[in-house]
């Protein structure tokens, strides 16, 4: 991603939120199971769990989690929550590679030719900033999608404008942020180390002759399992605090326990789960992370590549 041959602003948007959206499809099932997973308080290693379960349902491992949604949800119980999920990967793929690339280019301007960060530095500034830019602005589709994934056959909403009046008119505008403070927290080390990994891999990686394909691809795979591992609690902290509000008790898992604040929900979750009780749904998260990244940083510079080819780089330093 070189500044001297980025593209356009409108090259850069198209080419992310096109990345976001196949992404998204292709990933859907995964972040479904992955969101149950982390919002599930109990465990069948938990003789206790079974006397304040509510109905909920006991998920383990990521292949039966799949299989009880299909079983009793139906294979469309896959893609709850697809549509403000979509909505939000394209919006955030599209916002995040703008910034990025902003950033970037302000470094460059800044510094000037005399730059004094190495490249992974200059990433993870990069990278940081578009992360947090990207995660505030489209926050409230995260949490729409995390309420609608973490519907049972009861529907808490029976509609993504029900959801959003409803939400609207119960907790107010700061409803739609529940979350934002664990997300932000996140967000910022996960894209910093992602960027930085990804852009200090990826030539290497891509001069060699890798039978599995793109050494784009690959970098994308290996950056984000190691950030994704690095910050997994917070995510999961921010998916509690998504669903807190006067409809926590009615989503699948019943018994969800009411959280306020990002280190008492970390430090409740440590007392009653234990230290693995942060770490619910990093399995299924890491398979998830690894053909999401590739698919989106792989698309990205292909589609960006053929917009560039077809409309040429019409790249200029007053784009920032």
């Amino acid at each position: 991603m070189a500044p001297s041959s980025q593209g356009s602003r409108l090259q850069v948007v198209t080419a992310g939120a096109t990345a976001g959206l196949i992404s998204r499809f292709v990933i859907a099932p995964l972040d479904v199971v992955k969101i149950r997973l982390q919002l599930q308080p109990h465990s069948l290693s938990d003789p206790l769990s079974h006397k304040n379960l509510r109905g909920s349902p006991i998920y383990k491992g990521t292949i039966r989690t799949l299989q009880h949604i299909v079983k009793h949800e139906g294979v469309t119980g896959l893609w709850k929550g697809n549509v403000p999920a979509e909505l939000m990967y394209v919006s955030y793929a599209a916002v995040q590679f703008t910034a990025y690339r902003s950033m970037t280019m302000l470094l460059h301007r800044f510094f000037g030719k005399e730059n004094p960060l190495p490249q992974a530095a200059e990433s993870f500034i990069s990278g940081a900033a578009a992360g947090a830019m990207a995660t505030a602005t489209t926050y409230p589709l995260d949490l729409l999608r995390t309420r609608f994934a973490a519907q049972g056959n009861d529907r808490v909403y029976t509609s993504l404008r029900r959801a959003i009046w409803e939400i609207r008119r119960d907790e107010g505008i700061k409803g739609f942020f529940r979350g934002l403070s664990p997300g932000l927290a996140q967000i910022i080390p996960l894209m910093g180390i992602f960027f930085a990994i990804y852009e200090t891999v990826r030539l290497p990686l891509g001069r060699l002759d890798l039978p599995w394909g793109s050494g784009d691809a690959t970098a994308g795979v290996l950056a984000s399992i190691v950030a994704k591992t690095a910050v997994f609690p917070l995510d999961l902290v921010r998916k509690r605090i998504q669903v807190q509000g006067p409809t926590r008790s009615l989503y699948i898992h019943r018994n969800i326990p009411e959280y306020a604040g990002t280190i008492r929900t970390m430090q409740q979750i440590l007392k009653q789960e234990k230290v693995r009780g942060l770490y619910r749904g990093l399995t299924v998260s890491l398979m998830k992370a690894a053909p999401a990244s590739a698919v989106t940083m792989w698309t990205y510079e292909r589609v960006l590549n053929l917009l560039i080819s077809y409309g040429g780089d019409k790249s200029v330093e007053s784009a920032v």
